[in-house]
């Protein structure tokens, strides 16, 4: 077999048998085959696409390159959720406590933060103390015991996929499907949970920008999910606003434990109680009526909120941030961002609004590189709202107040102020599965 005839095959449009994949993916991690021979297959992919089987196989080969969690030994139907990126996207930290405090498990890896969108491991993180390595017996025992872990993902988590991305990323192959498809679900499959829900981000502020793009997206992990036995939704949800009000580590935090304790803004309320109800759905706990009334139920009991100190404490992190939030690292310097007209908001470009964050210090441009858990920004008026001229749209908080300038004047730029009152569309756009 030679990677020569692999390559004209697909580019010939005809679909790569199982034994091709796997020749492609074990020959690229082991170093046998070379990077421009990858990126030109990986263009073939983009202009010619893949069929459900390459997709699934492409998938679980990419998984299987690595470490494969093994989480038989939970009690019960783990449940796992991914979101696609967006800005302002806490949910993670509110879903997986409702969901552990009706039964479900949740066994969840996620990752850090890079661009203009956020990554839950870095919120989870501004929490004093709080550790988000774990050895895998240790994140066994925890999900058993109170239903719920979310930890850092491990270096030996799909590296087909770590190899391919940092190809896509010079060669001009990060816009394709099956590729965007592969990536996401490889982690998954590789992280071990029987259920997976998907969070498919659309609009200004997500990498799909239109609701066609995100269903076929949406189809495509859904399809690879079921190809490889495991139970799998997911739901289109609006990125075209940022979610909540807050958007920076440590002050995402304190909008999380706000909304745990009932007081959450009602966009991002609503949304967490819906895809908490299907992951209880997808963990066979109850059909979905019933499992609203159950999330519902544990919200408004506290019970969620319980969980989540629960969490917090089994991981080392101090559980009094629940009811004191002065410990949390919320930036020092603060700027009111101003109305500069009167009308309406009509349009948030939600990217630049992530950009302003960044800016402040609240995310990276560069893997792995340093934050500030304390700087971010507080909308105030966000799509919809009416606003007069000098009203605050928006606080800013960093930890150096040279910052303040450049980030206040994107944030500005990137609010669109009309006479007319907009539609404003429910957060949640469809449902694939």
């Amino acid at each position: 077999m030679r990677m020569y005839d692999i390559i004209l095959k697909k580019r010939a449009a005809q679909p790569l048998t199982s034994e091709e994949i796997h020749f492609v993916i074990s020959g690229y991690v082991n170093g046998d085959i070379p990077d421009y021979q990858v990126s030109a297959l990986l263009m073939t992919i983009v202009f010619n696409g893949m069929n459900k089987d390459e997709l699934g196989t492409l998938t679980l080969e990419m998984a299987k390159s690595g470490h494969m969690v093994d989480l038989s030994s939970i009690d019960g139907v783990t449940v796992d959720k991914h979101s696609t990126g967006g800005v302002g996207d806490k949910t993670t930290l509110i879903i997986a406590p409702l969901v552990a405090a009706c039964g479900g498990k949740v066994a969840k890896m996620s990752g850090r933060g890079l661009g203009h969108t956020g990554g839950t491991i870095d919120k989870m993180e501004s929490i004093p103390g709080l550790q988000t390595e774990m050895k895998q017996d240790a994140f066994i025992e925890q999900v058993n015991r109170i239903g719920l872990a979310v930890i850092g993902q491990s270096e030996g988590l799909a590296p087909a996929d770590k190899k391919l991305y940092a190809l896509r990323d010079v060669t001009g192959t990060v816009d394709s499907i099956p590729l965007i498809a592969s990536s996401v679900m490889s982690k998954k499959l590789a992280s071990g949970a029987q259920a997976i829900l998907l969070d498919v981000k659309v609009g200004s502020g997500a990498f799909m920008k239109t609701l066609d793009d995100a269903r076929q997206l949406a189809q495509a992990m859904v399809d690879i999910g079921k190809a490889n036995g495991r139970f799998v939704k997911a739901i289109l949800t609006d990125m075209d606003r940022p979610l909540g009000h807050a958007i920076g580590n440590a002050l995402e935090i304190r909008e999380v434990i706000d909304t745990l304790k009932g007081n959450g803004p009602e966009d991002l309320t609503h949304e967490c109680l819906v895809m908490a109800a299907h992951m209880l759905v997808l963990g066979k706990i109850c059909d979905y009526d019933t499992a609203f009334e159950r999330v519902q139920q544990a919200l408004d009991s506290g019970a969620a909120l319980e969980r989540l100190g629960l969490m917090i404490s089994a991981q080392g992190g101090d559980v009094r941030v629940l009811n004191d939030d002065s410990l949390l690292p919320i930036g020092r310097y603060t700027r009111d961002v101003i109305a500069q007209s009167n009308g309406y908001i009509i349009h948030m470009n939600t990217e630049q609004c992530g950009i302003a964050s960044v800016m402040l210090g609240a995310g990276r441009t560069v893997k792995d590189g340093p934050i500030d858990y304390g700087a971010g920004i507080v909308m105030h008026k966000k799509t919809g709202d009416a606003v007069s001229k000098d009203d605050v749209i928006a606080t800013l908080y960093a930890g150096d107040e040279s910052l303040l300038d450049g980030a206040e004047k994107t944030y500005i730029d990137a609010i669109t102020i009309d006479a007319v009152a907009p539609g404003v569309s429910n957060t949640i756009l469809g449902i694939v599965e």
